[in-house]
């Protein structure tokens, strides 16, 4: 924009950009022209795990907890984590690890909680006959009344 002659304010309402950022690129531009405006690249750390590793790690993920000796079809940051290490030698806090697993694709699930002896004929059954056999119907609210009239007896409005 500075080779096209534009001025500082217009690179400022054009980019939507501080005065002073622009008035920093206006300096590094006539100091060394438009390459002196490339950016420094990434900033902060590089990763410490690049593609190959990431793909060996969901390689070992992909067989399941099982396989990479827990008792139970469940992964946990804890598991995924000692799993990276074994792999890679690169530790992580779980925060992170959670990190690696969006970057991976991965979601977060929750097992459905169902006991193991769970019948579901009988808890189908149960609901249809045994449930409308006990629920209380609406008269039967009041303390002390049920659902049938006594012979005989008269209450009052209160």
């Amino acid at each position: 924009m500075f080779d096209a002659g534009k001025s500082q304010a217009d690179v400022v309402r054009e980019l939507e950009v501080s005065r002073q950022s622009a008035s920093r690129w206006h300096a590094d531009w006539a100091r060394g022209g438009t390459p002196a405006l490339r950016g420094a690249g990434r900033a902060g750390r590089l990763p410490r795990l690049n593609q190959h590793d990431l793909t060996r790690v969901e390689r070992e993920l992909l067989k399941g907890p099982p396989a990479n000796g827990y008792p139970t079809d469940l992964w946990t940051l804890a598991r995924v984590g000692e799993v990276i290490e074994r792999v890679t030698g690169v530790s992580y806090h779980p925060g992170h690890v959670w990190r690696i697993l969006t970057r991976l694709g991965w979601s977060r699930q929750r097992p459905a909680r169902r006991a193991l002896e769970r019948d579901d004929a009988q808890i189908e059954h149960w609901a249809k006959v045994e449930w409308t056999r006990v629920k209380k119907t609406p008269n039967a609210a009041r303390r002390g009344s049920s659902s049938k009239t006594r012979a005989g007896s008269v209450s009052s409005p209160r």
